[in-house]
């Protein structure tokens, strides 16, 4: 019945030549969706905010891949690790049965690349294996949360790798963030506070060169928008589920300012291509709303 009130209300409101809302906007493409969606919009010069479901607490996926880069480079702002250090992949360590660009491109391993060129596969192509040895040279996810713990971020968990989530998919729900804190993080990494200037423009680099997540929040804007981001996500499990399609990113609009969007959606039985459209969607009304 809520359901129908609120169609008839936004049909009523559009027949009236009144403008809908942000929110009633959002309302209309989450209409009847069976899932749970958490989004947070953050403008970095006038304030503005958005947000539902902020606070609920769902899987990552690899938008973690995001935090572990961070981690990281933090170390290498640090000298404690190189950008141009050499790292050894191993046969045993490019694992088969999960998504690594670098896998395909070198099935045998036994292979040398930089440390940069394993966080550009990393983040901008989301290689998983790429991950695991980023985790393992740094020590593993607790160094990740205490890195994240010390810069004040709130409502991100990491507990486990890549690996440990395809050997068990209910280990996904191990690391979590809530949309709240992604757009805080995205906020702080881009006043640069959260890296060294010379790792906050490499990261922002990389993270505008994403090739995944195309049909997600950069499917409906202009081909020429800037939007520096990470997507995540799942697949299906039982009962057709989908534990998390996720995309989060910083967007440079036309007059040179900027926005972070975060849209997580959680626990959802829709099919692949609407679980990417609603994300698409929420963020051509963001988009829109911005550019009014």
């Amino acid at each position: 019945m809520k359901k129908i009130i609120l169609l008839f209300f936004l049909i009523s409101t559009f027949s009236f030549g009144q403008k809908l809302s942000v929110h009633d906007k959002i309302n209309v493409v989450l209409l009847n969706k069976k899932a749970t969606v958490g989004i947070s919009v953050l403008s970095f010069e006038n304030g503005f905010k958005y947000n539902r479901n902020a606070d609920r607490k769902l899987p990552t996926l690899s938008v973690f891949k995001f935090h572990i880069a961070a981690a990281v480079l933090d170390l290498v702002d640090q000298g404690k690790l190189s950008l141009y250090q050499k790292v050894v992949l191993k046969e045993s360590e490019l694992l088969s049965k999960t998504w690594s660009p670098i896998k395909e491109k070198y099935p045998t391993g036994d292979i040398e690349l930089t440390l940069g060129e394993i966080i550009d596969y990393t983040v901008a192509l989301s290689d998983n294996n790429g991950c695991d040895k980023l985790l393992k040279m740094i020590g593993g996810t607790k160094t990740v949360q205490k890195f994240m713990d010390s810069k004040g971020v709130k409502g991100f968990q990491i507990k486990v790798n890549e690996d440990e989530m395809h050997k068990d998919w209910k280990n996904q729900y191990k690391n979590y963030s809530t949309t709240e804190s992604a757009v805080n993080l995205l906020k702080t990494f881009y006043d640069g506070k959260l890296l060294s200037k010379k790792s906050t423009d490499y990261l922002m680099k990389i993270m505008l060169g994403t090739k995944t997540g195309t049909n997600k929040l950069v499917e409906q804007l202009p081909k020429s928008t800037p939007v520096a981001h990470k997507t995540g996500s799942s697949g299906k499990y039982d009962n057709d589920l989908t534990v998390a399609e996720n995309d989060m990113g910083i967007v440079t609009l036309p007059n040179g300012k900027h926005y972070a969007i975060a849209v997580f959606v959680n626990n959802s039985t829709e099919t692949d291509e609407v679980n990417c459209k609603i994300i698409s969607d929420i963020s051509k009304i963001v988009w829109d709303y911005f550019n009014k």
